[in-house]
């Protein structure tokens, strides 16, 4: 297996991870209550998702 002859140095590792970044969730309005919720997720506040109660503790 080929191994590098001379160390890489720590700017060349950090160019090559620069892509490699965490992304911020993706949030959406709830239709129903207009409370900030996930996207793809029924809503904390009311309980809804997709126009139809999914959590029934609420």
């Amino acid at each position: 297996m080929p191994n590098p002859k001379r160390k890489h140095s720590k700017s060349r590792r950090d160019k090559r991870r620069t892509h490699y970044k965490a992304s911020s969730m993706q949030t959406a309005v709830c239709p129903q209550c207009a409370a900030v919720k996930l996207s793809h997720a029924a809503c904390p506040e009311c309980g809804y998702y997709n126009g139809r109660k999914a959590l029934a503790s609420l």
